[in-house]
């Protein structure tokens, strides 16, 4: 379950002095009250921002859009985290499979994103655990200098997985290429 976001505002803070902030930037350190009449002039709520700060920041602001833009902030930054692309192997792949899968772990790595590579066993190719490691081994040689292993690969149940990641020089060779096709565009 994700931490549910709060902040105090107007009447909930307990600071006796605070330094208050509004959208041009900071106001000054004042008695919680004068920051209170403040914000009712400018039909305003004070949101704490900093409580650990000596003494207190707060923000003057509306708070529902307060609340919407920081809700939006943690929505982006809990979607960027989650992204691991995942890529399905069998033990026992064929040559034009391997190719196709290989092609899109390339896509992912040009992305950016980390790739989660599992092999599934079904039945009794749980007995050729090995073929599983050496398709690993074969893709990581492959991909030689492009990535980083962020995990080395783990049974998981049926399951042999192990995440990468792309370099951060593939990261900035892709992003250089971008720039590239976009200025060509302009031409």
């Amino acid at each position: 379950m994700d931490k549910k976001l709060f902040w105090r505002t107007n009447e909930q803070i307990r600071a006796p002095e605070v330094r208050v902030v509004d959208e041009k930037g900071l106001v000054g350190v004042m008695d919680i009250k004068k920051a209170l009449e403040l914000a009712r002039e400018k039909k305003l709520d004070i949101i704490e921002i900093a409580p650990q700060a000596k003494p207190p920041v707060v923000r003057l602001e509306d708070f529902g859009k307060f609340r919407y833009r920081e809700e939006k902030k943690a929505r982006k930054a809990r979607a960027k985290k989650s992204d691991i692309k995942e890529v399905r192997f069998t033990p026992f792949i064929g040559d034009a499979d391997y190719k196709t899968r290989v092609e899109r772990i390339k896509e992912f790595l040009g992305g950016g994103d980390k790739v989660r590579l599992v092999v599934r066993f079904k039945g009794r190719q749980m007995d050729a655990r090995k073929f599983g490691y050496e398709l690993l081994k074969r893709l990581t040689d492959g991909f030689a200098d492009e990535i980083n292993i962020d995990s080395t690969p783990k049974f998981i149940g049926r399951h042999l997985a192990m995440v990468i990641s792309p370099t951060s020089k593939v990261k900035k060779q892709d992003a250089k290429n971008e720039n590239q096709e976009i200025s060509h565009e302009k031409v």
